[in-house]
């Protein structure tokens, strides 16, 4: 698909019509954008807040978008949406995190990480992160398409959490369904390897595992998550079929 409109500059190239901008601490927090077939832009996820003022830039160089949808309303994920001036969207059971002011969802257990430092700054991070509470224009369910890719439900991490799903050319974006990080550690993982995201996090941690197995299942050939770069394979299911067994 040939663009309609100029791609800014500064973004990474992921698929047909899908663009990342990367940003933060160590550039591991992602905003999507995705040019849909009859020229919609849809941005997908909100990082952090302090990407705020390149994210309204590559919008205005985009000659504005259409809607922002998130992942998920965690922190780093809703941070620069209430600064953009586009409507928000979200999974129906994502809507009260995403209206709340608290920058660390009730069911989070920073207790469950394992190394004191970490779970000492993390509050700190997320509060720096967060760019507060996200007016919520509508909802997306699972079937609904979006610029050509379909949403896809995969609770656990958070219970509104969703993906987006092209069977074309399996490419899927998933916010945090998958770390591509070892978020216990603030590093990134050995490339080539992912995880399912820690349970200190998760609404669900059960059924994130299932979710993970459930992206597997769709035989990806790119997974674009929430941090850090796009994987890439002939078919990505080993890989996160062995990532939903860690922890």
């Amino acid at each position: 698909m040939n663009s309609k409109r100029s791609v800014p500059k500064g973004l990474e190239p992921v698929a047909d019509g899908v663009w990342l901008l990367a940003g933060d601490i160590k550039k591991a927090m992602n905003i999507y954008f995705i040019e849909g077939p009859d020229g919609e832009i849809v941005q997908f996820d909100s990082a952090t807040s302090s990407m705020t003022k390149r994210n309204r830039r590559v919008i205005e160089e985009f000659g504005g978008i259409d809607r922002v949808v998130l992942g998920h309303a965690h922190a780093d994920h809703r941070g620069t949406a209430p600064g953009l001036g586009v409507p928000v969207y979200c999974h129906p059971d994502e809507v009260a995190d995403a209206k709340s002011p608290a920058s660390i969802a009730p069911y989070m257990n920073l207790r469950e990480l394992e190394f004191a430092p970490v779970r000492w700054i993390y509050p700190f991070l997320l509060r720096r992160w967060d760019g507060g509470p996200v007016e919520i224009a509508g909802t997306v369910e699972e079937g609904d398409g979006i610029a050509g890719f379909e949403v896809i439900h995969f609770p656990g991490h958070a219970p509104g959490l969703i993906g987006l799903w092209r069977e074309s050319d399996r490419v899927a974006v998933v916010s945090d369904v998958v770390y591509f990080v070892d978020s216990a550690r603030l590093k990134p993982l050995p490339e080539g390897e992912a995880s399912v995201p820690h349970p200190a996090w998760a609404w669900d941690h059960r059924r994130a595992k299932e979710s993970l197995r459930k992206l597997a299942a769709l035989k990806p050939k790119v997974v674009a998550a929430g941090h850090e770069h796009p994987l890439r394979g002939e078919d990505l299911s080993d890989i996160l079929l062995r990532a939903a067994d860690k922890y």
